[in-house]
């Protein structure tokens, strides 16, 4: 299996994923890439380095995945733990070849310049995270301006925020540039909704195609898998072991080997817009209140929004939206029955329940063969599984039933 894509699609639905997880602020990553994509000009940077450093501002913030962080990066200009989620990211990056080059920058977007120098950072490097440090916390300043759109109004208070901090957060080089880049209003009016929107449509233009094997497909999903499940202690793991007992599943219904690894890669997808709930809720050691689930309810429609801007991913994202669809049209957000789902949708919804029944949680343990089996049987009973793939697990029990807990071993490795 392999796909031709464009590889800035896959750049964007990855700043969609990260950009859910401030909940109500949705744009840091994107206003981030703009901004030092304008000050790369005024330095002169080629057009491939400012695509570049733009698609590092989409990405820099990669390995956030809770709202608490997402919090302490728009609120303060520095704090203790800052380094954690730079860590993850340059992880998360440093084995995916073809974003591998961000993996660095990322890894020292917030490494002051005085820090940097003391490191001996390569020059390349130690600019593209400075830069993304810049203007990283002149977001972080305008963060409460964004809404009520009076961030123009207070631009010369994140202006003077960076002067202050010049030589010692921030290269002074760099520091000229933001202010020569920042000088008219069309820098901080790019930064507004609209025209970032439009921005980013003609950023979209500049393609960069690729052909991706099912190795580099599944490191990718795995990434975005990795985000997800980080949010959530309750939930680590879980995509992994979805995606595996899925792409088993599939096998022993006779689905054609391409499809069962497509169907892995929707596995480890399907659970992405879960980014976009609160980790208060995700986190409820019980059951959720109605108006708890409605929020929940909203993550497949989500993860809708955010694969089906892939082109070349339309079967793929079907199946990871499609996920909580059930017989009869009584599952979400389309209420589609049976009939109107490919068998692959279905597969993934098995998989998903037994797969979190199987799972030990911090609130309760994982049910053993017996009591998963008679779970699986009890919703195949009331008709809200699919019967042929709920016959099928249970035919194979042991062997699934092994690989959902085999998700908690591989993720460590």
């Amino acid at each position: 299996m392999s796909i031709t894509a464009d590889l800035r699609q896959f750049v964007y639905a990855l700043s969609d994923a990260l950009d859910l997880v401030g909940i109500d602020d949705v744009a840091h990553g994107k206003r981030v890439g703009v901004m030092a994509a304008e000050c790369a000009k005024t330095l002169g940077a080629d057009d491939a380095q400012v695509r570049f450093l733009f698609d590092l501002g989409l990405l820099h913030d990669v390995g956030v995945s809770n709202t608490e962080t997402h919090l302490h990066l728009v609120s303060e200009f520095d704090w203790t733990g800052s380094q954690t989620h730079c860590r993850v990211g340059y992880e998360l990056l440093k084995d995916f070849a073809p974003l591998r080059d961000m993996a660095l920058p990322v890894l020292y977007h917030h490494t002051r310049w005085d820090e940097l120098q003391r490191l001996k950072v390569d020059d390349h490097t130690a600019r593209a995270a400075n830069l993304i440090l810049l203007v990283d916390r002149v977001d972080a300043t305008l963060a409460p301006y964004y809404a009520s759109g009076q961030a123009l109004r207070h631009s010369p208070d994140a202006r003077a925020a960076i002067v202050r901090h010049s030589g010692r957060y921030f290269d002074p080089i760099l520091v000229e540039a933001f202010l020569r880049a920042s000088t008219h209003e069309a820098f901080w009016l790019n930064l507004e909704a609209s025209a970032l929107h439009n921005y980013l449509g003609d950023m979209a233009r500049n393609a960069l195609p690729c052909t991706l094997s099912h190795t580099e497909l599944r490191q990718l999903a795995r990434l975005f898998s990795q985000i997800v499940d980080t949010k959530c202690r309750f939930t680590q793991t879980h995509s992994l072991g979805v995606a595996q007992v899925a792409r088993r599943l599939a096998e022993r219904l006779g689905v054609a080997p391409e499809r069962c690894e497509e169907l892995e890669i929707a596995g480890l997808l399907h659970d992405i817009g879960k980014l976009r709930v609160p980790d208060h809720i995700l986190e409820k050691p019980g059951p959720l209140d109605p108006d708890e689930r409605l929020v929940m309810n909203t993550h497949s429609f989500e993860t809708l929004q955010i694969l089906k801007k892939i082109r070349g991913f339309e079967h793929i994202t079907a199946w990871a939206a499609d996920h909580h669809e059930a017989p009869g049209g009584h599952g979400y957000p389309h209420g589609l029955d049976a009939d109107q789902l490919p068998l692959e949708a279905r597969i993934l919804r098995v998989a998903d329940i037994f797969q979190a029944m199987v799972q030990d949680r911090p609130y309760r343990a994982g049910l053993d063969r017996d009591a998963v089996a008679d779970f699986m049987r009890q919703r195949q009973a009331e008709g809200s599984v699919d019967a042929t793939v709920t016959t099928t697990l249970l035919a194979h029990l042991d062997e699934l039933y092994t690989a959902a807990r085999q998700g908690e071993t591989a993720a460590t490795t």
